[in-house]
C-alpha cells in the first residue's frame, strides 16, 4: 500500500512539475509572442512594416517554430514568432539574402518580390538570366537581387548560361559586353576570362557601382561568396574600400580594365549582334550583351534653380576631408542621415526633408539621429523643401500655410532623393518591363 501510495506521488509531482514547465514554457511564449506584436505594431507606425522589394513570406501551414530563419538573419528584427509563427516585422529592411530562406528546415519560407498593394518593376528574365530581347541579359540589382553575394552569383551564373549558348560566327568586335561593373559585373567580367570570352565592361561612374556611393566609413554586409578567378571569400563585415580594393586587386591580377565614366546611352540589335553606344559617343558591338547596373540608374533630381552649380552632388565619397563647411542635406532615408551624422562632427550641417517625421530608416539611424538632434550636432528642418541654390546660399521653404523662406548660408548641397528605375533606356532597347505583385522569386520546389 505504501508503494503504490509513493508511485502515486512521485507521478503526481512529475506531472506538477511538467505542468509548471509547460506552463512557464507557454507564459514566456505568450510574452515573446507579445513583444513581436509590439514591433509588429511599431513597425506598421513607422512605415517599416511593408516590405520595399525583395522579403520572406512564411507559409503557417508548414512553419514549426523552429526559429532557425529569426537565428539565421544577420539583420534585426525582420522576422519573429507571433502566435507559434514565424512572421515579418520589419519587412522594408530585408535585403533579400535568403538566409532565412535556406536556414528553414521545413521549407516554409518563399522568397517575394512586391506584394499584393504595392508593385515593383522588373525586367523580365527567364530562368537562364536572358531578358526577352535574344542575346541580352540580365543580373544583380536590376534583376531585383541587390545584395552582393546574390549579385556575384548572378553576375557568374549569366556568364556559364551565355557560355552555354555558345559563342557561333559573328561579326562583332566582343563575345560579350558588359554594363555595369558593380557587384554582379565584376563577376561577369571575371568569369568572362577564365572563359575565354572577348569582353567589355562599361561603367557610367566608378568601380563599384552602388557599393562606390557608400559613405567611406559605411560596412558592407556580406557573406561567403565565390568569386571567379578567385575563390571563396568569406567576408561577414568589410568596409567600403576594403571590399573595392579587394576587386581592384582581383581584375588587375587577371589584366581586366573596366572601362569607366562610359554611360551607355543606347543597345541596338543589327546584323545577327549588338551595337552599344555611349554618351560620350563611343560605337562598340557585341554578340551578346550582360546588363548589371543598379534599379536607380540615375540619381532623381530635385529640378531646383542652381541644381547645375559644382556645389551639387548626389552621393558623398569621402566625408573625413570634408570640414568647416556650412552643408545643406536633403533628403529622410538612411543614406541622407547617414551622410549627416558623418559630416556633422567638422561642419555644420542642415538636414532637410519634405516629410513631417523620417520614415523607412533603419532603427540604428532614428537612434543615432535623434541623439545628434538633441546634442545640436545636426540641425533637422522637417517639413521644408530646397526651392533654389545660389552660390553662397540656398532658399528652404517651409510647408503648410504660412509658411515662409529662409536664406541659409551655404558651401556644398548632398541632394539623396533616391534614384529612377532606367524604364525609358530599358523600353528602347525593347525590354519587357512588368509590375510584381507578390511574386515568388526563391521558392522550394
Amino acid at each position: 500500500m505504501e508503494t503504490l501510495f509513493e508511485n502515486i506521488l512521485i507521478y503526481s509531482v512529475v506531472f506538477v512539475f511538467c505542468l509548471v514547465v509547460v506552463i512557464l514554457y507557454l507564459r514566456r511564449q505568450k510574452r515573446k509572442s507579445n513583444l513581436v506584436e509590439e514591433k509588429i505594431l511599431k513597425a506598421k507606425q513607422e512605415g517599416l512594416y511593408e516590405p520595399v522589394s525583395l522579403h520572406p513570406v512564411v507559409d503557417p501551414n508548414t512553419c514549426i517554430q523552429t526559429g532557425a530563419c529569426i537565428a539565421a538573419c544577420p539583420e534585426k528584427d525582420i522576422l519573429g514568432i507571433r502566435n507559434g509563427k514565424a512572421t515579418t516585422i520589419n519587412a522594408s529592411h530585408c535585403i533579400g539574402h535568403g538566409a532565412c530562406f535556406h536556414a528553414c528546415p521545413t521549407q516554409a519560407i518563399t522568397l517575394c518580390i512586391g506584394t499584393d498593394k504595392r508593385g515593383v518593376e522588373l525586367p523580365h528574365v527567364n530562368y537562364n538570366f536572358e531578358t526577352n530581347v535574344p542575346g541580352i541579359y540580365i543580373a544583380g540589382e536590376l534583376g531585383g537581387m541587390g545584395l552582393i553575394k546574390n549579385a556575384v552569383e548572378q553576375g557568374r551564373q549569366a556568364v556559364e548560361n551565355i557560355v552555354k549558348a555558345g559563342k557561333k560566327h559573328h561579326n562583332a568586335s566582343y563575345d560579350l559586353i558588359v554594363v555595369g561593373a558593380g557587384p554582379a559585373g565584376i563577376s561577369a567580367s571575371l568569369n568572362a576570362k577564365r572563359h575565354n570570352l572577348n569582353c567589355l565592361t562599361l561603367e557610367q561612374d566608378t568601380l563599384g557601382g552602388t557599393v562606390f556611393s557608400f559613405p567611406r566609413s559605411k560596412i558592407v554586409m556580406t557573406a561567403p561568396m565565390d568569386l571567379p578567378l578567385h575563390g571563396k571569400l568569406k567576408l561577414y563585415e568589410t568596409s567600403k574600400p576594403e571590399l573595392l580594393e579587394l576587386w581592384k586587386t582581383v581584375l588587375q591580377k587577371n589584366n581586366i580594365t573596366i572601362k569607366e565614366n562610359s554611360k551607355v546611352e543606347a543597345i541596338v540589335h543589327e546584323d545577327g549582334h549588338f551595337r552599344v553606344e555611349t554618351l560620350g559617343g563611343e560605337k562598340y558591338t557585341s554578340r551578346f550583351v550582360l546588363l548589371s547596373i543598379g534599379r536607380r540608374g540615375s540619381p532623381r533630381k530635385l529640378n531646383v534653380p542652381g541644381e547645375e552649380l559644382e556645389k551639387v552632388a548626389y552621393r558623398l565619397l569621402e566625408p573625413e576631408i570634408i570640414s568647416g563647411k556650412e552643408i545643406m542635406i536633403v533628403g529622410g532615408g538612411d543614406s541622407a542621415i547617414e551622410s549627416a551624422l558623418l559630416l556633422a562632427p567638422r561642419n555644420k550641417v542642415i538636414l532637410s526633408y519634405r516629410g513631417e517625421a523620417f520614415s523607412r530608416i533603419k532603427p540604428k539611424n532614428k537612434e543615432r539621429i535623434e541623439e545628434a538632434v538633441e546634442q545640436r550636432l545636426v540641425d533637422v528642418r522637417l517639413n521644408t523643401n530646397l526651392v533654389v541654390i545660389e552660390k553662397d546660399e540656398v532658399t528652404l521653404a517651409s510647408g503648410g500655410e504660412g509658411g515662409e523662406n529662409a536664406r541659409l548660408k551655404n558651401d556644398l548641397v548632398y541632394i539623396f532623393a533616391g534614384g529612377e528605375l532606367p524604364t525609358q533606356f530599358l523600353m528602347k532597347v525593347g525590354l519587357q518591363i512588368t509590375k510584381k505583385f507578390g511574386e515568388a522569386v526563391l521558392k522550394h520546389r
